[in-house]
């Protein structure tokens, strides 16, 4: 049974379906345990159930989408022959991206996600007002 990124492809123009087929097969190889999902209307990739990057068509181009974290602003020099902003790289059948700065984006992306688990699993510091700190310190003289 075709899942819902299949009947997203299958539904392109042959040249940007095998492109955006090139791209899926990489990131899914440098995607851990990837799990595939449609997000804001195009096919993504999750990790820890988190979006990773989507991959898309539109009438002149194939895309790969950053939609969180700063993976594409960490690359930019990498991405400076693409046509590329904050969120979105823009290229074309004919120019595909290269594997190995596709695996670039995927690395800087799993790190974020993995810091990001990391930061909301850790104990919560305690924070001490500064109204307790002063009654209780030594320094403080009984008269003061």
């Amino acid at each position: 049974m075709p899942t819902p990124i299949d009947k997203y492809l299958a539904e392109l123009p042959e040249e940007q379906r095998a492109a955006l087929t090139r791209l899926r097969a990489l990131l899914i190889a440098a995607v851990p345990g990837a799990e595939e999902a449609i997000k804001t209307r195009v096919p993504a990739l999750r990790y820890k159930g988190m979006t990773v990057v989507g991959f898309g068509a539109a009438k002149g181009h194939v895309a790969l989408y950053v939609m969180f974290g700063d993976a594409l602003q960490i690359l930019k020099k990498e991405f400076a022959r693409f046509d590329s902003s904050n969120r979105v790289v823009r290229f074309t059948p004919d120019t595909p991206l290269p594997a190995a700065l596709v695996r670039k984006v995927v690395r800087v992306r799993l790190a974020e996600i993995d810091a990001r688990i990391a930061r909301a699993s850790a104990p919560a510091r305690r924070r001490e007002s500064r109204t307790s700190r002063r009654k209780d310190s030594p320094a403080r003289g009984p008269n003061r």
